[in-house]
């Protein structure tokens, strides 16, 4: 259902599902993103590639979001958009993609925010569809801005660019290219989309994307379903777009890498700043300090003047003086007063302390593992491998080899086909996966729910509170619906979770997927404080050299150690990207 409300160019869009045709985790997250409202008025010119909308008010929920700000995208330039879990960054997004606000129609936007759909294409076929069709449309719109600006029109121009670069004799080997970039093999680019898993469609729907050059390129967290190998692919590839593009990242590497500005959406405003991520940090550090100084400057003036008004008494000439000084103060609010720096907020996560356990507390012995139980799918064959109290391992290799397989066997979910896996009787696991948000009651506050849940632990509701407000979920967010809540909340949550298990191991799988910069510091110190094991898969290289001692690589059906730390292995996969590109 849609409103419309032309005076005002505003609309409002609300979605209604039943149970019946969709799940309860898809209903909260339609609800999530698409109730809301946006208005602004767009004052770069019409015809421009550039988008510049002032007065931008989004508003989600009944909650504002943004108010009174600009929304600048200069084409051109590559923009990483950052803030707090829960500001509204996806939810800005898709404000963006659906046109709430006063877009210009000739500039084309892809949104990633779905996988490609499952049909009898192949994924490679699948690729080439999409740019023949773009091709077909940049055909029809040439013809028409032909017909009503002539040959001189500025879009016309930019339209036959994108067409002499889309040329079809090219179509295969960029396309295969850009797969193989994202982690595709010339045989399984081959294969139809039906029978790709949801990650890999979602893969093939970026290589769309990639490859038709959209003027607007939305990516909201592109690398969370990729593996290291392809997340180095594209930040090469996205440090070269030359037309808008404007990303979600949790990643200071790839920010780093790829961006030319940064976006802070942060107290209801978007706040530019050029370069990259390392750069907006000194400069914001740089700008608080001066803020603060004039902050303080400006208080002490303030309270020097409230001391002379209140020495006046009653004597007329000094009545006079002191309402002449008031006035200064009235100029100085009225022109708006410097505002006191605002720290971001700080989270505390830590996991407990555990009871010492006699090494080793998990030891592989000659295990073998394949689905199926077939020798031809075997995944890991005469795995011999031991996790300590002091692990800190991180697992890396591509997408498909099997380290989510290995978490797996480590708590139980599935059990070897040769071998055997001993754990010392009294070991506690704590498990982190990417479905493991699945596990929460949506229809539940993150207070009842953790209560109900270790109902066994005896603790009063502030107690409670404050267990849940050390992984930052505090205020409102203890007592609103988790079905409501973003995608960040909710890692928090089982975080939490996790916390209140006591556990002696802990097996994080792409844990930092939906957390923002300050959560993942926060959970790399937690880690870090852990007396306990670890075992990460991450695509984070920063995370993973925060906390991680051991590499180990899962290729070639075993687990080898890498010799030296994740930069190394980083400037290895460069090389490797970079043959298997000139390969195609």
């Amino acid at each position: 259902m849609a409103k419309k409300d032309r005076k005002n160019n505003k609309k409002t869009t609300t979605t209604t599902t039943t149970a019946d045709d969709e799940s309860v985790h898809s209903q909260f997250e339609k609800m999530r993103l698409n109730e809301f409202t946006a208005t602004g008025t767009l004052t770069s010119k019409e015809a421009s590639r550039d988008i510049k909308i002032e007065q931008v008010t989004l508003t989600f929920h009944g909650r504002e979001l943004l108010s009174d700000t600009t929304v600048e995208i200069n084409f051109g330039r590559r923009y990483g958009l950052i803030g707090s879990n829960g500001c509204g960054k996806s939810t800005f997004f898709q404000c963006l993609a659906v046109r709430e606000l006063p877009i210009p129609q000739h500039i084309d936007i892809f949104h990633l925010s779905e996988e490609a759909h499952p049909s009898e294409r192949t994924a490679l076929q699948s690729v080439i569809d999409d740019a023949e069709k773009e091709v077909k449309r940049l055909d029809e719109l040439s013809e028409k801005l032909l017909i009503e600006e002539g040959p001189e029109s500025e879009e016309l121009m930019d339209v036959y660019e994108r067409l002499d670069a889309l040329d079809p004799s090219t179509f295969v080997p960029r396309a295969s290219e850009i797969l193989i970039g994202l982690g595709f093999t010339k045989e399984t680019m081959l294969k139809k989309t039906k029978d790709l898993s949801g990650g890999w469609r979602m893969r093939v729907s970026l290589a769309k994307a990639l490859f038709i050059k959209p003027t607007l390129l939305i990516l909201d967290e592109p690398t969370n379903h990729l593996d290291l190998g392809a997340c180095v692919w594209l930040e090469d590839y996205l440090s070269r777009y030359d037309r808008s593009l404007v990303v979600i990242s949790h990643s200071q590497d790839f920010l780093n890498t790829v961006c030319t500005n940064i976006i802070h959406m942060k107290s209801g405003k978007l706040v530019y700043y050029t370069g990259n991520y390392n750069t907006f940090v000194k400069t914001k550090a740089e700008l608080e300090v001066n803020q603060m100084k004039a902050y303080h400057k400006q208080q002490e003036e303030i309270a020097h003047i409230k001391s002379f008004i209140a020495s006046c008494g009653t004597y007329a000439n000094l009545v006079r003086q002191g309402k002449s000084k008031q006035k200064i103060i009235d100029k100085m609010e009225e022109a708006g007063l410097v505002e006191k720096v605002v720290e971001e907020k700080r989270y505390n996560f830590s996991f407990p302390p555990c009871d010492e356990l006699a090494p080793p507390i998990m030891h592989f012995d000659n295990v073998t593992f394949s689905y199926s139980g077939k020798e031809q799918d075997v995944l890991y064959r005469d795995l011999d491998l031991a996790i300590d109290l002091d692990s800190r391992v991180a697992l890396v290799g591509p997408n498909g080899v099997g380290k989510s397989t290995l978490l797996k066997l480590m708590v139980d979910q599935i059990t070897p086909t040769k071998g055997m896996i001993k754990k010392h009787g009294h070991l506690k696991i704590a498990r982190y996966h990417q479905h493991a948000a699945e596990a929460l009651d949506l229809n539940m506050t993150p207070l009842d729910f953790v209560k109900q849940k270790f109902s066994h632990i005896q603790k009063d509701t502030e107690e409670w509170r404050r267990e849940i407000g050390r992984y930052g979920i505090t205020g409102k967010d203890q007592t609103n619906l988790i079905g409501c809540m973003s995608d960040g909340i909710k890692s928090r949550l089982i975080f939490c979770l996790m916390g209140l298990e006591n556990p002696h191991l802990l097996l994080l799988d792409e844990p930092t997927n939906h957390l923002d910069m300050e959560c993942i510091d926060a959970l790399a110190d937690a880690i870090n404080d852990f007396p306990g094991g670890m075992v990460l898969v991450s695509h984070d290289f920063r995370l993973i050299s925060q906390v991680a001692q051991e590499i180990w690589v899962c290729d070639k059906k075993t687990i080898t150690k890498w010799n030296g730390g994740i930069d190394k292995y980083k400037e290895m996969l460069k090389r490797d990207m970079k043959a298997q590109a000139s390969q195609v």
